[in-house]
């Protein structure tokens, strides 16, 4: 097809051909349809021009090839518009139908210069094509007006905005549009996803916060501290909480294997309070033994051993102690060893017992001295002259206190280091709970949370109510009970007769006339006269009683002081006759 602008457009019009008047706002060519006078002039110097092409490039008009790439072409005819050859009126062939790709349909003969040509491939019915008379210009590679009207004469074309290529699109279709959306649909989803989220966390804290109220309401209810609901004794002023405490006790001797004695102190871990104590007993406890005879507390451990003194201490203290730790002298040293050295305020210079006289001493007094096994034992078993057991007593209770702030805190490290102590323990207690044990009184020594309390014991070895509450009720969470009045009356004997065996004889002579033997010792030197002695007035006839059993003179007996924690003391002297 042919548009407005190709040949022979104006030809059957009767129109002029158009020619380039110029251009538009846009770039575009502008045509006019140009006078006869004008397109025969035009169109004689076109065909002058095609011509002489044609006559350069030595056709003959044999052939035809409609795509220009060999062979013979007709001048003036360019298939794709390229503008390289003006265009030109091809004339036909004299004889016969044309094929369009240059092949002959009819009659044999070549076709002749200047013969009728039916660009179609029809048989030309003249011999000669006439001349047209109007010819369209042609732009390469440039599209004509999309306006099929071309419209009158001389006027430019009407240019409209839909006729171009960059007409806007639809605003619904644009992808800064559809950004658009898609960021405040994202956003509204990222808003509600936050006002969900912040819910959440609205509700699990209310919850963590209800049972955390609930938690401590609980606690203070299982420790006694709400308000209202202690349980305060008339006139004590004591109250039912520290006996509602988890406790857990266990009783250690330290055994001098060297100097003879044994110290003794209670290990206490109270898990609810989450505080630790060692409780130090003095030796002159008064204790019941099994056979209901009054006895002391060193007495006790030698004679009736740890499962004797244990039953013993829980029925004075109203505690309940869960094992038995006996902890030699060489076992302290390797334990402190093995815990690295600890740190200790020694009150005191500890000489060195394997050193020469007049040498340094083992241990020097000071604030954070650091101690060895071996000086860490010197001075936990260091009892000066004139000095009371408690003083050494309360020496052991800070060396404790050291291997506990060194000791590891992990039961399975702790437990190992039990074992590497090479000790037998005594059952029911294993080295896994010793070593458990050890660690959480390790964690509370470290957290500050650990202490020693020296437990008040009377002249006699008794407990008081008003003396032992601070520890008994406190500490240990039991009852203050000292040996029944109505027990046997404890005699202390010390042996001045200068034969040794005079003080079993004695023993065996008291317990046959229902006293209570409690060893007092052996004199330096011997004395020549035996004295029995009464410190209470109401103890007077005990004492009477004691010296007629011996078959000592009812002249020994005198009222004094009175020595061993006993109600009655007896020297014996060399006028003791056993067999008497």
């Amino acid at each position: 097809m042919n548009d407005r602008y190709d040949a022979g457009h104006g030809a059957d019009g009767g129109g002029a051909p158009y020619e380039l008047v110029g251009y538009d706002e846009y770039g575009r060519p502008v045509y006019r349809q140009a006078t006869d006078q004008q397109a025969h002039h035009h169109q004689q110097a076109q065909q002058a021009q095609q011509y002489d092409a044609y006559q350069q490039q030595g056709h003959q008009g044999y052939g035809y090839d409609p795509y220009a790439t060999g062979g013979h072409q007709q001048p003036g005819y360019d298939p794709y518009g390229t503008g390289s050859v003006p265009p030109q009126q091809p004339q036909t062939p004299a004889y016969g139908s044309y094929d369009p790709y240059g092949a002959q349909q009819q009659g044999g003969q070549a076709p002749q210069q200047g013969a009728p040509y039916d660009p179609y491939g029809q048989s030309a019915h003249t011999g000669q094509q006439p001349r047209v008379t109007e010819q369209t210009a042609h732009i390469p590679q440039q599209p004509g007006p999309a306006d099929d009207d071309p419209g009158p004469a001389g006027t430019a074309p009407d240019y409209r905005t839909e006729q171009f290529a960059f007409v806007e699109e639809p605003d619904g279709d644009s992808e800064d549009v559809i950004d658009w959306m898609k960021f405040t649909e994202n956003r509204t989803e990222r808003r509600e996803e936050a006002k969900r989220r912040a819910r959440s966390r609205i509700v699990a804290l209310a919850v963590v916060l209800a049972l955390v109220a609930a938690g401590g309401v609980g606690y203070l209810w299982y420790a006694g501290k709400l308000p209202g609901l202690s349980d305060s004794g008339a006139g004590t002023g004591t109250t039912t909480a520290a006996g509602a405490q988890k406790r857990d006790v266990i009783v250690v001797h330290l055994h001098d294997t060297t100097g003879g004695g044994t110290t003794t102190a209670l290990l206490v871990d109270n898990t609810t309070t989450e505080q630790g104590t060692t409780v130090l007993l003095p030796n002159s406890l008064a204790l019941t033994a099994d056979d209901g005879a009054t006895t002391t507390l060193a007495k006790s451990v030698e004679d009736d051993g740890s499962e004797g003194t244990r039953t013993a201490l829980d029925t004075v203290l109203g505690t309940d102690i869960e094992g038995t730790w006996r902890l030699d002298t060489p076992f302290l040293l390797t334990l402190v060893d093995l815990v690295g050295n600890i740190e200790v305020d020694t009150d005191t210079d500890v000489p060195d017992p394997d050193a020469k006289k007049g040498e340094a001493p083992l241990v020097k007094k000071g604030k954070g001295q650091t101690l060895s096994g071996k000086m860490a034992v010197a001075y936990a078993t260091h009892r000066g002259s004139g000095e009371a057991q408690n003083a050494q007593l309360e020496r052991f209770g800070q060396v404790m206190h050291g291997v506990l702030r060194k000791m590891t805190s992990d039961p399975d490290a702790a437990t190992l280091t039990v074992q590497t102590l090479g000790q037998i323990l005594e059952p029911p207690l294993t080295d896994k709970d010793l070593g458990d044990f050890l660690a959480r009184l390790s964690e509370r020594a470290k957290g500050g949370d650990h202490k020693s309390a020296l437990l008040p014991v009377q002249d006699d070895g008794t407990l008081t109510a008003e003396a032992s509450d601070s520890v008994v009720k406190d500490v240990l969470g039991g009852t203050a009970k000292s040996p029944d009045e109505n027990a046997a009356v404890s005699v202390s004997v010390r042996n001045a007769t200068g034969v040794k065996d005079h003080t079993e004889k004695a023993r065996v002579v008291l317990l046959n006339g229902g006293f209570t033997f409690r060893a007092a010792g052996t004199a330096a030197a011997p004395e020549a006269t035996s004295e029995v002695v009464y410190a209470d007035a109401a103890d007077k006839e005990n004492a009477t009683e004691v010296a007629k059993t011996l078959g000592l003179d009812a002249g020994s007996v005198t009222k004094g002081k009175v020595t061993g924690n006993a109600r009655v003391s007896v020297v014996l002297g060399q006028d003791y006759d056993p067999g008497s």
